[in-house]
């Protein structure tokens, strides 16, 4: 079955690389205008020339609300509303046990992570979606590890189960024009998850799923298209988890 998003106008955060890359170049050979953002201009030029379709870009930090809304009226001016907002844009700057996080990066992952979702979906609502028609989309690209503790991702998991649970606050509040899920990818093979899979740690992690492989970022795509479509209109307030079965695994352990 072809999924399409024909006369559908995206905005994808994150959308230079990775997951939001794969997403962006999914919404636009399936017929929707895409706006991506990003932190680099270089990263930004590049990828949109890659998506190709007349896909437009802007750089800048998502955790700031000036860039936020500069970015959400842009789209609305180039392309005339805004019906599907990816939030992607993530970063990870701490590596260990929450106890000992510094402030600095604990208030820097929360207002990537989990305050810049908020902001976009509010200005897309505000300039665009609460005034259309309905069947607009919000999706927020969480992680399976917000449904588990971390040695070491202690942080940046308590950021994506808060995306999560924002997820169902949003979809209850913004129905029925808005539609709002989030995807909760496993390992999935990008830069930003390089130190997980490189070499053989990935292939470790990969005998461990039930169908043995490491996430690719098509995988995430597929799903957020599904979403976006036709085919998610009577889905709303879900986290759909695509980590191959990751969580689902028989325990290797005795007793």
């Amino acid at each position: 079955m072809e999924l399409r998003l024909d006369d559908k106008v995206a905005v994808v955060t994150g959308g230079s690389r990775g997951i939001g890359l794969a997403i962006a170049t999914e919404y636009a050979n399936s017929g929707a205008q895409v706006m991506i953002v990003s932190r680099k201009a270089d990263a930004c030029e590049a990828a949109a020339a890659e998506i190709g379709h007349g896909c437009i870009w802007m750089a800048g930090n998502v955790g700031d609300a000036d860039f936020a809304e500069a970015a959400i009226d842009r789209a609305v001016s180039d392309f005339g509303r805004v019906d599907v907002l990816v939030n992607n844009a993530a970063t990870n700057p701490y590596a260990g046990p929450i106890i000992d996080v510094d402030l600095p990066r604990w208030e820097k992952t929360l207002q990537v992570n989990l305050t810049a979702p908020l902001l976009w979906t509010q200005l897309a609502w505000q300039k665009s979606m609460r005034d259309g028609d309905g069947g607009c989309s919000v999706i927020h690209v969480s992680s399976v590890g917000g449904l588990a503790t971390s040695e070491m991702l202690g942080v940046y998991n308590l950021t994506k189960s808060g995306l999560m649970n924002m997820t169902r606050q949003l979809a209850a509040e913004m129905g029925p024009k808005v539609r709002v899920n989030a995807v909760a990818p496993g390992l999935i093979k990008t830069d930003f998850a390089k130190m997980l899979w490189e070499g053989d740690r990935g292939d470790e992690v990969a005998k461990a799923y039930p169908l043995g492989r490491l996430g690719e970022t098509a995988d995430i795509a597929g799903a957020a298209m599904y979403l976006a479509a036709e085919t998610g209109s009577w889905i709303t307030g879900e986290t759909i988890v695509l980590d191959g079965g990751g969580l689902v695994s028989l325990s290797r352990g005795g007793g």
